[in-house]
Order: C-alpha cells, then sequence, then structure tokens
C-alpha cells in the first residue's frame, strides 16, 4: 500500500521589511493553494504566547508547533521555527544547536505527526546565516543530520529534515545531510538552477552575498523508515508569485509530494 505526505518548508521573513500584516494573508494564501500536508516555518513571529504559526494553524485547521530562538536576532519580540500538520502533532521538543558565537541558543523544532501510516519524524531547522561562522553552520548541519537519523525515527513513514538551511545544496556545510539522507529536490528532478532567496526580490538581502543569494538555501531532506521501505518523490515546486502584488516572503518556499510502500 503507498502512503503520501505533501510537505512545504517557507522562511516566512518574521516581521521584517513592509508591510508584513498584508504578507500574512499572503502565506496563507498561498498554503491554502498548494495544500500541504506538514509545513515548516522559519522567521516566525510569537508574542504573548501566540505564534503566526498558530494563527496559520487556527485559519488551516491544523494543529501547530513553536519553538524558539532561532535566526536572525529579532530587534524585538520572538522569533523561531514552526510546525504545521494537517495531523495531529503527538510531541515536539526544542533541541539547541550548537552556536558559539551567538549570544542565545538558536534550536532545532523536533517533532512526530501522526500520519495516517505511523508515526511521521519532523526536524524543522533554520541554520546559521553568516557564512563567517561555517563552523557553526557545518555542526548545525550534522546535528540536523543525527535527529534525522536516530534510532527513534526507524518506522512505518520516512524521516524529515526541512528548513532554511543557508546553503546552497553542493555547499559543505550540507555534506552531512547529503551523506546521510536525500536532497527531495534533486531526486524529484528539480532544476539544478532552481533558486529560494532571489535577488530579484524588491528587499532581497544582497549583503548575504553569492553563497546564499541567488542559491537554492531551503531544503526538504528525508530517509526511508526503515530498510524496506521505498520512498519516491513525485513532484516538487518553488512557487514565486505575488499575491495582491506583494510577495510573501523574500524567500520562496519548496514543496515536495514523498510517496513510499514497503517492499
Amino acid at each position: 500500500m503507498d502512503h503520501r505526505v505533501r510537505v512545504m518548508t517557507w522562511n516566512v521573513w518574521w516581521r521584517f521589511g513592509p508591510e508584513w500584516r498584508e504578507r500574512q494573508a499572503g502565506i496563507l494564501a498561498t498554503i491554502e493553494r498548494f495544500a500541504p500536508d506538514v509545513v515548516g516555518l522559519q522567521e516566525v513571529w510569537a508574542s504573548g504566547g501566540r505564534s503566526q504559526a498558530d494563527e496559520f494553524a487556527a485559519a488551516l485547521g491544523f494543529q501547530a508547533g513553536f519553538a524558539g530562538p532561532s535566526y536572525p536576532a529579532a530587534p524585538e519580540g520572538e522569533l523561531g521555527v514552526g510546525l504545521l500538520s494537517r495531523w495531529p502533532i503527538v510531541r515536539y521538543d526544542a533541541v539547541v544547536m550548537p552556536a558559539r558565537h551567538r549570544a542565545w541558543d538558536p534550536v532545532i523544532l523536533s517533532a512526530e505527526i501522526a500520519h495516517p501510516a505511523g508515526v511521521l519524524p519532523v526536524q524543522v531547522a533554520c541554520l546559521e546565516h553568516a557564512v563567517t561562522y561555517s563552523d557553526d553552520r557545518q555542526a548545525q548541519a550534522a546535528l540536523l543530520a543525527e535527529l534525522a537519523t536516530h534510532p527513534r525515527t526507524d518506522g512505518p513513514c520516512p524521516s524529515l529534515a526541512i528548513g532554511d538551511l543557508n546553503a546552497a545544496a553542493e555547499s559543505a556545510v550540507l555534506r552531512p545531510l547529503r551523506d546521510l539522507l536525500t536532497d527531495a529536490w534533486t531526486a524529484g528532478g528539480g532544476a539544478g538552477d532552481a533558486i529560494t532567496l532571489p535577488s530579484t526580490h524588491p528587499q532581497a538581502p544582497l549583503e548575504a552575498g553569492p553563497e546564499l543569494v541567488n542559491q537554492r538555501i531551503d531544503h526538504v531532506f528525508f530517509r526511508p523508515g526503515h530498510e524496506d521501505q521505498v520512498v519516491e518523490v513525485e513532484a516538487v515546486a518553488i512557487p514565486d508569485e505575488a499575491v495582491d502584488g506583494v510577495f510573501p516572503s523574500d524567500h520562496r518556499p519548496v514543496i515536495c509530494d514523498l510517496r513510499w510502500h514497503d517492499r
């Protein structure tokens, strides 16, 4: 029997840039349009015990999780990573990442979702963005790979590691993930020159430099849940449309359709 999940990951740009309230509506409209089952969110705002992920979940009829802090530093309030799921989120924790160069402890949101086939393990992350601190970037990627391949993620569903990883697909930063997991975009036949942080955005962070700008730095990685499981990527997409004339984020979302069965 085949099982499926549509996964989206998206850096939603906190309250940075102009028109963040209008952008919120555009983010929601885009999620509704593509109807993912599981969404990893980065640069999520939180205030007064409620997060942006909670607001999206309420509108979608989904469940939500939020964990912080994350990257970058917010000028006020909270900034973290979030998870949306059409199925129950049965557990989620904040796992602290190595960050020798920062004054705060950024986290990975580590979760388990009650997919109809069984437990679906999901790790949502936003890695260090400063290429100067690539020691932290590499250490964080290694932790993300470790969490996504831990024996507790073995089971009836693939294990997912998703997020804004602030590194291009072939970057040395992502080697721990490439060595142990599969890049869903590549496995699904996605274009090699795909971009998720475009310089054409009106507020593109050009100061981030060519290692990040005009690169695919937002990723969905997976591994089978057990040795006799076959996972296929049926389709991939990176939408780039404005909504009512406003781009919902400076990043583009990544969407991947996974299908799996046992041999």
